[in-house]
């Protein structure tokens, strides 16, 4: 995949605590961000392709991980 920048990934671990961060597990933890935003991708898709919409607005995503959680 590689969408997400690593840097950002190693800061959000930072502001949880952590005072080092190995380069695998800002990898690690981009992949699993990773493929939970396509899986609310998808689903927020769908929410708006119900809608009758083309364009996918934030409260679609709101009810994707909704449903996902």
């Amino acid at each position: 995949m590689g969408e997400l920048p690593i840097n950002p990934i190693g800061r959000i671990i930072k502001n949880a605590g952590a005072d080092r961060v190995g380069d695998d597990a800002k990898k690690t933890l981009a992949n699993f961000l990773e493929e939970y935003g396509d899986d609310i991708s998808t689903k927020a898709l769908l929410l708006a392709k119900h809608a009758r919409r083309v364009t996918v607005l934030a409260s679609d995503i709101e009810m994707a991980v909704k449903q996902i959680e």
